[in-house]
């Protein structure tokens, strides 16, 4: 949106603000995708001069922010005092944006933020087998490693989301969502979780769908619907039930059919990673060496 700021000449001036209230002029980073309930966004900034944000009050929901730098700096504005914080690196905050918000930012930032409406707060309670939560307990600067770690392994995603698999994306926001209501949810403690497995039918189900999208442009919502499940039941029931989330099922599954078209053809091994559903051959080998112990060319040899 466009906010009218005034110059320093007391001339007014059309800013590019975003949603967060930062002049998008002053971010070099600033993606976003959508995610299991959730929106995913990275904001980063080089400024390292004073920045005024303000937003005012919205039904949005709320939004949990992890930094990837040290050293960020922002005072905020309460009704009647300020305080300030200095982030260290994978420290986290959460705030309702349900109230107004005005903070001095200063130094650089990078943050990767979650975005989830007290709707999406409950079903994410609910398919997690916790009691409900609609709201969460604000913060800042508090360290979260366990999130943080969840987080960055987003940022690839971010960076090249044409390239990114859904069913990784939407596993990854789960897991995060999960995270989030069980640490920072306002509920009474909850029951554990049941243990849940798929039928027969289900499992087979599932397993082909994955093994026609073996490049991940699948959704575990899709999946789930195919199995007549909740979103977050499937998640829970397919990990109790193969010992794998869906992600890993895939990976392992690429792998075996890369092993035969190594074994049973003559195929350059770039062409063996596109045609299991990696992006390139750098990927595969990545994951190939994680799976097998040695590269795709070794055990071919070897083999």
């Amino acid at each position: 949106m466009l906010r009218k700021t005034t110059t320093r000449l007391g001339k007014p001036a059309d800013v590019s603000i975003d949603s967060f209230g930062c002049s998008i002029d002053s971010l070099y980073k600033n993606q976003t995708l959508r995610g299991a309930g959730l929106t995913v966004l990275r904001k980063g900034s080089h400024k390292g001069l004073l920045q005024q944000v303000s937003t005012e009050a919205s039904n949005r929901g709320f939004v949990i922010g992890v930094s990837t730098l040290a050293g960020h700096t922002r005072r905020i504005f309460h009704e009647h005092h300020a305080t300030t914080h200095v982030f260290e690196q994978d420290s986290i905050y959460i705030r309702s944006l349900g109230e107004a918000y005005k903070a001095d930012l200063q130094n650089s930032f990078d943050f990767l933020l979650f975005e989830v409406s007290p709707a999406a707060l409950e079903t994410i309670a609910e398919e997690a087998d916790l009691q409900a939560v609609s709201v969460l307990n604000t913060m800042t600067g508090h360290s979260d490693p366990v999130l943080a770690n969840l987080a960055r392994a987003l940022i690839p995603a971010l960076e090249n989301p044409e390239q990114a698999s859904r069913l990784f994306i939407d596993q990854l926001t789960a897991a995060i969502g999960t995270h989030v209501v069980q640490q920072y949810g306002n509920r009474t403690a909850g029951s554990e979780p049941r243990r849940r497995k798929l039928s027969r039918t289900q499992e087979n189900v599932a397993k082909a769908i994955i093994l026609d999208n073996l490049h991940g442009n699948v959704s575990i919502s899709e999946l789930a619907k195919a199995c007549n499940l909740s979103r977050g039941y499937f998640i829970h029931a397919f990990r109790e039930t193969t010992g794998m989330t869906p992600y890993q099922w895939l990976l392992r599954e690429r792998i075996a059919r890369a092993r035969m078209l190594l074994l049973e053809t003559d195929a350059a091994i770039s062409e063996v990673a596109i045609s299991c559903g990696f992006s390139d051959q750098s990927h595969f080998t990545r994951v190939f060496v994680n799976v097998v112990g040695t590269t795709p060319g070794t055990w071919r040899r070897n083999a």
